[in-house]
């Protein structure tokens, strides 16, 4: 349904616009240094970019409309979240040199921080470009 080239837009804008919301918000409540959670949350938006072309091509196929309802929206977002929480747990423990329970509540943050994100955000991106290509766009 989608082109690599809106894939890697949508990727590249959704976690551009993250790490910016995300970054400053987690330093402050861990009280970890900015440049510690800066790091870490760039080594994640690279993790979550890949898993973003994978996933969501794969969601695009088994749900092959840009009309989601609520529902599954937050299949799309809370899959993706779940998987990437899975794959990276170890390396956020590791970089933040914390126990792998504190890493899961520190990981699960970001992860609903980003499930609220991206059922906003991919809303409107399908809204953008329905009426992008409704004018005409390619």
């Amino acid at each position: 349904m989608r082109s690599w080239k809106e894939r890697l837009t949508h990727t590249l804008l959704f976690e551009a616009g993250g790490l910016v919301m995300v970054t400053p918000l987690a330093s402050w409540l861990t009280g970890h240094d900015m440049g510690e959670i800066g790091v870490l949350a760039v080594g994640l938006a690279t993790a979550a970019m890949l898993w973003n072309l994978v996933w969501n091509r794969a969601f695009d196929a088994l749900v092959p409309t840009r009309r989601r309802s609520l529902v599954q929206r937050f299949a799309q977002a809370f899959g993706f979240e779940l998987g990437l929480l899975v794959m990276t747990l170890p390396a956020v423990a590791w970089w933040m040199d914390i126990g792998l329970m504190e890493a899961f509540w520190l990981d699960l943050g970001f992860m609903l921080f980003f499930l609220a994100y991206a059922m906003v955000f991919n809303t409107l991106f399908d809204l953008a470009m329905r009426r992008y290509l409704a004018r005409g766009g390619a």
